[in-house]
Order: structure tokens, then C-alpha cells, then sequence
């Protein structure tokens, strides 16, 4: 392991100083920390099977069961796909890191996962506003809500939620992507994010951060808003129920989106609010490493054990459809 981590060698030196980008990254991940790796990779391997196998659960049951052809489960298993997506942009690599001596990534291999991984974090964003947006005509407009939430406008959101973050991915991770490196290619994390290889530049990167700037407003700020004022008009909603059984069933037909909301958003905000030492960027690690992998393995736990209509579906789909469920 050290001497993978070492400074590389003449030819190296050579292949990265001959052309503006290196033809590999070093990602540091947890390598100072080496008796640690064994554990986080049981871990990470653990969580992503069952990620998957959650999410895919999900998928299914809303596609089989028509008691589930609803606005609230066709956003979910959007949900599901993204973090099915989102976890495979990330963690095989991440498992290749932990388990051998080799620390690196190809340097397409990296561009891959910074697009992928920058597009896919803005699509959740706004698609958990999306959903915030549907808790709210279900409880705030209950005789309006299969109007208001009808299939077009449905197919209309998840697309646009798909297509945003797609557009400002292809936007910050191209402009990321034309920055000349100089050679420098250790990057300290777990995977490629795109303010760690802006800070390998070697020119003025003030353009980038601008973008990055106004990139994290539209789609992470703006979304949070909407979910908070989603949210704020529900409680209002809830609290006009005179009884405790009806605030109860209103609170309990949200209370699954609003948990992966502050799962998601929750550590979001505890990275990037901690000050910039070495030990917070090590607690970071940690951090991203939540987020990037238990919080999509979370995701379907809490609409499993908090949804009724999903523990009838997985019921039915066992008893009706053995040989698939």
C-alpha cells in the first residue's frame, strides 16, 4: 500500500507531465487508516446488497401491485432506481479500494463517476421536492389530488427532475472536466467529486466555483425550500384535524418521505457545514460514506416498515408470484 501511495515513478512522472491530465487517479480514501479497511469493506459490501436488493424489492411490488399505480409509488420507485444508480456509480470501486493495494482509478473511470454521481445527487434533490410537492396536494388537496396529480403531470416532474440534473452535470462536470491538472492526481477521498479535482487545477478555477455556486442554489437550496414550505403548509393541515386518529393517518402518509429527507439532506448539511480542518475532513469521509451508502440502503427499510400499503404488496407479491417475489 505504501508504495502505491508513494510519489510515482520517472516514466509515470513522464506520461503525467507530458499531457495536461494524468492517465490515473490515486484516491486516498481510508488508507491512513489501514486496519480499518477490512472492516469498511465487510460493511460497504453488506449495505450495497442489501441497497440493492431493497431498492429492487421496491421497484417490483410497485410495478406488480395496481393497489401501488399511484403518484406517491411511481415517484418511489423513481427513488429506488436513482439510488440502485447511484450507489453502483460508486461503491465497486470503492470495494476494489478496500479490498487490495490498488488505490486507483482510471482517469475515465473517473470522469465517469463524477458525471454520473454529480447528475444523479441533483436528480434526488429535486425529485424529494417533487415528492415533498405530492405529500402536499394529498393532504392540503385531498379532493383535488387525483386532478392535481394526474399521469402527464407525474411523467412531466420525473422527467424534468432527470433531465435538471442532467443538464447540470454535463454543465459543471464538462467545465470540470477542461481544467488542466498539471499531473496532480491524488485525490483525498473515496471517489472522484468534483470540488476535490477542481482543487488539482493549476489555473484560476473562479468560473468553476461560480457555476458550482449557482449549480447548488438551483439544486439543492431551491429544493429544500420547497420541501420546508411543502411541509409547513401539511403541518398547518394536520394540526386542523380535530381527531387524533385523522392527524395520525395524515402525519403517517408523509412521515417516510420526510425521514429520507433528513437522512439525505440532514448529512448533507453536517459535511459541508464543518469547519475545514484535517479532522473534519476525515469525519467527512465518514459523512459521504453514509450518504453514498446507507442512506440508499435506508431508503426502502423506511417504506417498508412504515408503509402499510407496501407490507400488503410485498404479501401479495410473495403469495401470488412466488417464483419472482
Amino acid at each position: 500500500m505504501g508504495g502505491l501511495l508513494a510519489p510515482p515513478s520517472g516514466h509515470q512522472r513522464l506520461e503525467m507531465t507530458n499531457g495536461s491530465s494524468p492517465a490515473m487517479f490515486v484516491l486516498l480514501g481510508f488508507s491512513a487508516r489501514p486496519s480499518l479497511e477490512p472492516i469498511l469493506f465487510m460493511v460497504v459490501l453488506v449495505c450495497y446488497v442489501v441497497s440493492i436488493l431493497g431498492n429492487a424489492t421496491i421497484i417490483l411490488v410497485t410495478h406488480v401491485d395496481v393497489h401501488l399505480h399511484t403518484p406517491m409509488y411511481f415517484f418511489l420507485a423513481n427513488l429506488s432506481f436513482l439510488d440502485i444508480s447511484f450507489t453502483t456509480s460508486i461503491v465497486p470501486q470503492l470495494l476494489v479500494n478496500l479490498w487490495g493495494p490498488q488505490k486507483t482509478i482510471s482517469y475515465g473511470g473517473c470522469v465517469v463517476q463524477f458525471y454520473v454521481s454529480h447528475w444523479l445527487g441533483a436528480t434526488e434533490c429535486v425529485l424529494l421536492a417533487v415528492m415533498s410537492y405530492d405529500r402536499y396536494a394529498a393532504i392540503c388537496k385531498p379532493l383535488h389530488y387525483t386532478v392535481i396529480m394526474h399521469p402527464q403531470l407525474c411523467l412531466g416532474l420525473a422527467f424534468a427532475s432527470w433531465f435538471g440534473g442532467l443538464t447540470t452535470s454535463m454543465v459543471g462536470s464538462t467545465l470540470t472536466m477542461l481544467l488542466p491538472l498539471c499531473g496532480h492526481n491524488r485525490i483525498d477521498h473515496f471517489f472522484c467529486e468534483m470540488p476535490l479535482i477542481m482543487q488539482l487545477a493549476c489555473v484560476d478555477t473562479r468560473l468553476n466555483e461560480v457555476e458550482m455556486y449557482v449549480a447548488s442554489f438551483i439544486f439543492v437550496v431551491l429544493p429544500l425550500g420547497l420541501i420546508l414550505v411543502s411541509y409547513g403548509h401539511i403541518a398547518q393541515a394536520v394540526l386542523k384535524i380535530r381527531s387524533a386518529e385523522g392527524r395520525r393517518r395524515a402525519f403517517s402518509t408523509c412521515s417516510s418521505h420526510l425521514a429520507v429527507v433528513s437522512l439525505f439532506y440532514g448529512s448533507i448539511l453536517f459535511m459541508y457545514l464543518q469547519p475545514a480542518k484535517s479532522s473534519s475532513h476525515e469525519q467527512g469521509k465518514f459523512i459521504a460514506l453514509f450518504y453514498t451508502v446507507a442512506t440508499p440502503m435506508l431508503n426502502p427499510l423506511i417504506y417498508t416498515l412504515r408503509n402499510r400499503d407496501v407490507k400488503n404488496a410485498l404479501r401479495f407479491c410473495a403469495g401470488a408470484l412466488p417464483g419472482v417475489c
